[in-house]
């Protein structure tokens, strides 16, 4: 069975405890400039429940008996636009295909879905997404209430799949974290040969490009988000992406980047001296973020609150901090104080998975949410000093180091699913010499 099949199933359960029909849209086609598009990439529930990467698609899932129905409405085989836009796999193939029980041309989505939702009390509908598909579904709704004298019961209410759906995305699968360990390796393969090919002269766009390259030619579909390749002080740019800059001499170079893979993502960074080797200075900083981010990942096994994991990080990192000369006091009150946030400005941890900020809540009624065996999370301290910080230490100045991994959680404890990547010290300037 395809993990896409498993996944419906697992949703319709739900469903069908909850009285509920689901219409799931892929994403719509998105213009980059005039009459040019964006690399089209399917929705991501979509996706999660389909595999199916074609544009003008959407999904229904109706309860009932025998684990209920899954309908595919699709775009239907043109001979004339796939010269133009590529292959359909077309109406006739998708169940086969797919798994999926019927499957119909998407023309036909409008007229065929008041005789399939009549009858069902909820509908699960994500809003605000689309407009105009937001305005659709309610007129859809209108129509079927006005055939209430014919015996016709409409949807009464409408439940956004979030809370539902998201949550089972949030546990991945076996089939989920094959495909995630996949996109590791990869990634750790991008990683290794930045490091071989940084030197001084080398422009951070050449090794964007080399990222690119290598994702793509192992099998990936690109970068799972926007490649940073940060050379000296632009490290302390957290969502850097210009990525136009010469490397310097003695500098560090901070890249955040990882494949996506099947559209599962991952999401590593590293730090390593252009040069080859750290200075006294870089390594001092280096060492506080590399113990910050094990304390974090030693938290990562389950019953352990999310919010354990950035604290654990926290404590290392404001220790580190006053240790430094960046922060004066002691721990509890530079972190009463917020007085870390200068050096230290965004949280330890997100969910990872189709989506590279993936779905799920991290609280509960509780409130940080314990761990569980198959969530799989980044953990990415960080300490950037800025060029201009005249209240740090001359020699740290320009100095931003960030250290991240995908941790999944396992019964027993965590796997690092990039413990591959060079992260000591001794590894990385052996992989910089390589």
């Amino acid at each position: 069975m395809s993990i896409y099949r498993e996944h419906r199933q697992r949703f319709l359960a739900t469903l069908s405890e909850l009285g509920a029909a689901a219409l799931i849209p892929t994403n719509t086609a998105k213009t980059r400039s005039n009459d040019t598009e964006y690399r089209f990439r399917p929705g991501s529930d979509f996706w999660y429940l389909t595999g199916f990467a074609e544009p003008e698609s959407w999904l229904l899932l109706l309860p009932g008996a025998e684990g209920g129905r899954s309908i595919l409405f699709l775009r239907e085989r043109d001979e004339l636009r796939e010269i133009w836009d590529g292959r359909r796999l077309g109406v006739e193939a998708a169940p086969a295909t797919l798994g999926v029980d019927e499957a119909h041309d998407v023309e036909d989505l409008w007229s065929l879905l008041p005789e399939l939702l009549a009858g069902q009390d909820t509908l699960m509908w994500a809003t605000g997404a689309e407009p105009e598909d937001d305005r659709a579904v309610h007129e859809l709704l209108g129509l079927l209430r006005t055939r209430a004298r014919g015996g016709v019961r409409a949807p009464g209410r409408i439940l956004h799949p979030g809370p539902y759906l998201h949550e089972q995305r949030l546990l991945k699968s076996e089939g989920e974290l094959e495909v995630m360990r996949r996109a590791a390796a990869i990634t750790d393969e991008a990683h290794r040969a930045l490091m071989a090919t940084a030197a001084p002269g080398v422009n951070e766009c050449e090794l964007d490009a080399l990222l690119d390259y290598t994702f793509r030619r192992r099998g990936g579909t690109g970068a799972a988000y926007n490649n940073i390749v940060a050379g000296g002080a632009n490290a302390c740019i957290l969502h850097y992406v210009e990525n136009d800059q010469p490397l310097e001499d003695g500098a560090l170079c901070l890249v955040d980047a990882g494949t996506e893979l099947e559209h599962y993502a991952s999401d590593v960074t590293r730090t390593f001296p252009v040069s080859g080797t750290f200075t006294d200075a870089q390594r001092r900083v280096y060492e506080v973020v590399l113990a910050a981010q094990e304390a974090s990942i030693a938290q990562c096994r389950p019953g352990v609150p999310f919010d354990a994991v950035h604290e654990a990080s926290l404590d290392v990192l404001v220790d580190g901090m006053i240790e430094l000369g960046l922060c004066s006091g002691t721990r509890a009150e530079v972190i009463e104080s917020g007085a870390y946030r200068q050096w230290f400005m965004h949280r330890t941890s997100h969910w990872l998975g189709i989506d590279v900020h993936d779905c799920g809540a991290y609280d509960d009624a509780t409130g940080s949410r314990p761990l569980e065996p198959g969530m799989v999370l980044t953990v990415e301290p960080g300490l950037y000093i800025g060029a201009e910080a005249a209240d740090a230490p001359a020699e740290l100045r320009g100095i931003g180091i960030r250290i991240e991994d995908d941790i999944l959680i396992t019964a027993d404890g965590h796997e690092n699913l990039t413990a591959a990547v060079p992260k000591s010290i001794a590894e990385v300037e052996a992989a910089c010499q390589a």
